[in-house]
């Protein structure tokens, strides 16, 4: 009896669980390969689970596949590939972060005059529910609200401050900076408030954008108010807890793939080698050959000096001096590569992706920060001893030797194995959540997990004007007081003297 009772309450919770084939429609306009990269595993597994999914994106898919259409906008932008140069001044910072920024509005005029989209919104088409970036642009919001549909929102990158307040996200010196000295806090103070300004007016000129097509789209800071939840694309094993709000969900290192078997030639070099084998690699954002020459030379000459082998991600035939001990290609399959138990360090940039292969398969770190959040991830892998640091600027062949021998310290080492158990150990694979959120926001359509903060003003939020009453009040009363000593102590006397 008690097996037919658990079976049945089994099969009354799968039941639960279930969700229909859902019509589900993402929005990906931003032209970074690095970033669909990430969505496009979650894309394709929710079209393997029966779910009926069109994609508007700059990244068709090669070959047919089934419950998958794509609405291209290939051709239409060139693709942001390889553009950073390793060597950073603030005003090429300045003018990449710009480049950036001035793509919002051409991204979303391209996306809502492209003519497959416009037939999509007029034939009214009925979708349970849109998944959108949640990076620099809301232009999709404007599209998922004339489609009448929810919205969950995808990162491929720590939360970013402009979308703290749309959350409800607390303490966000906290939340951007782990552990922040006076003087990091008072950057973040200075500066963070005028990014945000940047970000509300691209904001406005989408708004106009979308306000030629349509002329109902509400504000779309309302409407990015109104995503029923975040994917966030990070995990506590790796940037330390955070005190995130119901409407965030942790579903870091869904698109890390099972490994495949490397080609024969590249197989060989890594399993003969007797010591093991280094990977290097700057992602595909930044340009490796824009090295400065006697930087180049000290990263080779460090590498040449250390017993292990070493795999080298390089836009080029060659490295100078050709080094007998390192493999050089323009292209690598660098999960295939982390996966494989003779690499023992990796060499990179700090981007969110090669960071998260390198935990999920438990390789230690030396990490050269060069845009956006790589510092920030290149801090918490070293906070974690993860990883170390080895800043741009303090780039030498003796100083870079040295952290290659901290990660390559058995210690160290055991150390990463560690936190990449604590990576794996969850309830549920990052895939599996991802897609459970994403059924759980059409499964309770009328429910939502914002917290009562958002939208309510920072005077509010952090009780100055309880603090300003309580202020007059106990002002009041001291002036009372005071007034009332005056009077009846000094008053006084002074009355009796006159008598």
């Amino acid at each position: 009896m008690k097996i037919v009772t658990a079976l049945f309450l089994a099969l009354v919770t799968i039941n639960l669980n279930e969700v229909d084939s859902l019509n589900i429609l993402g929005i990906f306009q931003y032209h970074g390969k690095s970033h669909f990269f990430v969505f496009e595993p979650y894309l394709r597994e929710l079209a393997k689970r029966g779910h009926n999914v069109t994609v508007i994106s700059h990244f068709p898919q090669k070959q047919p596949l089934q419950n998958y259409t794509d609405i291209s906008l290939a051709g239409k932008k060139e693709i942001l590939e390889s553009v950073i140069n390793m060597e950073q001044s603030i005003w090429s910072t300045v003018e990449l972060t710009k480049y950036i920024f001035d793509s919002v509005m051409e991204n979303c005029r391209i996306l809502v005059e492209d003519e497959a989209v416009q037939q999509l919104v007029k034939s009214r088409t009925k979708y349970d529910l849109v998944l959108v970036e949640a990076f620099i642009s809301d232009c999709a919001l404007g599209l998922a609200y004339k489609l009448e549909a929810p919205v969950v929102a995808l990162t491929t990158h720590c939360l970013m401050p402009s979308h703290y307040e749309r959350f409800g996200v607390p303490h966000q010196l906290l939340q951007i900076w782990p552990n922040p000295d006076f003087l990091t806090r008072f950057l973040l103070t200075v500066f963070l408030p005028p990014l945000n300004w940047v970000y509300r007016y691209y904001q406005n000129a989408e708004q106009a954008i979308l306000a030629e097509y349509f002329d109902d789209i509400p504000p779309l800071e309302e409407l990015g108010q109104d995503i029923k939840l975040l994917l966030g694309y990070f995990h506590n094993s790796m940037f330390g807890p955070r005190a995130w709000p119901e409407n965030i969900k942790e579903v870091g290192g869904y698109h890390v793939a099972k490994p495949k078997p490397l080609s024969e030639k590249l197989k060989q070099f890594i399993e003969q080698s007797e010591h093991g084998v280094i990977y290097v690699s700057f992602g595909s954002m930044v340009k490796p050959t824009s090295l400065p020459k006697y930087k180049l030379e000290a990263i080779v000459g460090a590498l040449s000096e250390l017993p292990q082998r070493v795999v080298f991600k390089w836009g080029e035939d060659q490295l100078p001096g050709n080094p007998k001990n390192i493999y050089v290609s323009k292209w690598l399959p660098q999960n295939d590569i982390l996966a494989h138990p003779n690499i023992v360090a990796f060499y990179s940039h700090g981007g969110l992706l090669g960071s998260t292969e390198a935990i999920h398969h438990g390789v230690p770190v030396v990490l050269t920060p060069v845009f956006a959040e790589q510092p920030l991830n290149s801090l918490a892998l070293e906070m974690k001893r993860f990883g170390v640091r080895m800043p741009f600027d303090e780039l030498t062949k003796d100083a870079l030797l040295e952290k290659f021998k901290t990660v390559l310290d058995p210690e160290f080492r055991r150390r990463a194995k560690e936190i990449s158990r604590e990576w794996h150990d969850r309830p549920m694979s990052p895939m599996d959540s991802a897609i459970y959120w994403t059924e759980y926001a059409v499964r309770h359509p009328n429910s939502t997990l914002r917290i009562a903060a958002v939208g309510k003003p920072y005077y509010q939020l952090l009780g100055l004007d309880v603090l300003f009453t309580i202020f007059i009040i106990l002002f009041i009363n001291l002036y009372a007081f005071v007034f009332a000593i005056k009077y009846f102590v000094f008053g006084k006397r002074t009355k009796s003297k006159k008598d």
